[in-house]
């Protein structure tokens, strides 16, 4: 049986933070990004890719501020679901080119992917993920009052609007998306985390103005379909212990227990690795064997063993 293998490619993977965000410049981004795809397919593995959006949610959110006075803001809700739009054409389009040029037949396929949330989780009343642009303080202000948002400071001098992050509890279409994966297509879901989704009483969907963690609805989209293995691309090769410190050292190898350890430790801050740990702990713990967790630049290394962090359930 071939393996399933879902991918998770990070939002600057597409559109990196040196670099102006042009349409061309994130096409040019994300053929080199499926270039580290195409390995998979070429063995057989039957492949699902999900894929962040903060910097184009971002752009869309400036868009928004900047044509205000003539065309109503889009809420939260909207832009992810329009980015899941843009970003999935270019990765299906940039996909199925690099098949067609090895004579590969696989369709590709775009999903726009409602992920359901509970509707008391805590974090909605507890805005912590910054989005969109950087702020003055004054101009901060300006635009909470304006639009409702609640505003923080991320750094000295800069402010940033803060939403709420639920946890994702389950991937609507779920089983569309297994069906199709499992036909051989190629499938893109659960971008930007997905659309925040919450079920009424009378079992109507009504969305939420929040973002999902994108590794964590990741690891609940690999829970629903089945996959094996979990790939988590990111800005660093592997993880490290004691980041950024005189005692920096790589993590090439992690038991879930032992991942749980150094979590409860506070060795993977809550804004940065944080989240990707406590993926890998969910995917693994319902069901898949292993997760990687590495570079774009670095996955043919770490599809050799030469480089990345493995974590599996198994003993070190």
């Amino acid at each position: 049986m071939p393996t399933k293998v879902l991918i998770a490619l990070g939002g600057n993977a597409l559109s990196p933070s040196d670099t102006l965000g042009t349409i061309a410049e994130q096409f040019a981004h994300t053929r080199q990004a499926l270039g580290m795809v195409m390995p998979f397919i070429r063995r057989g593995d039957l492949v699902a890719i999900a894929h962040g959006n903060g910097p184009q949610v971002g752009d869309e959110l400036r868009r928004g501020e900047l044509a205000a006075e003539n065309i109503p803001p889009l809420p939260l809700g909207l832009c992810v679901a329009a980015t899941q739009g843009t970003i999935g054409y270019m990765i299906e389009q940039s996909l199925q080119n690099a098949l067609l040029d090895e004579d590969i037949h696989r369709d590709v396929v775009s999903f726009i992917t409602q992920v359901i949330v509970d509707e008391n989780d805590p974090a909605l009343a507890e805005p912590t993920k910054f989005i969109g642009h950087r702020y003055t303080e004054a101009r901060a202000q300006e635009l909470a009052g304006r639009y409702g948002w609640t505003v923080a400071e991320q750094e000295p001098g800069a402010w940033r609007r803060v939403v709420p992050s639920p946890r994702p509890i389950r991937i609507n279409n779920a089983k569309s998306i297994r069906g199709l994966v499992e036909a051989g297509s190629v499938v893109i879901a659960a971008g930007g985390g997905g659309i925040p989704a919450y079920i009424m009483q009378n079992g109507h969907f009504e969305g939420l103005d929040a973002v999902i963690d994108k590794d964590l609805a990741a690891a609940v989209l690999g829970q629903e379909i089945g996959a094996q293995h979990l790939y988590i691309l990111t800005a660093v090769p592997e993880v490290y212990l004691d980041f950024d410190t005189p005692r920096q050292k790589p993590l090439r190898h992690a038991t879930i227990a032992e991942a749980r350890t150094y979590l409860a430790a506070g060795q993977f801050p809550a804004g940065t690795m944080g989240p990707k740990i406590e993926a890998a702990i969910q995917f693994i713990d319902g069901g898949g064997e292993r997760v990687v967790i590495t570079g774009i630049d670095t996955l043919d290394a770490a599809l050799e063993g030469a480089a990345g962090t493995v974590i599996e359930a198994g003993e070190a």
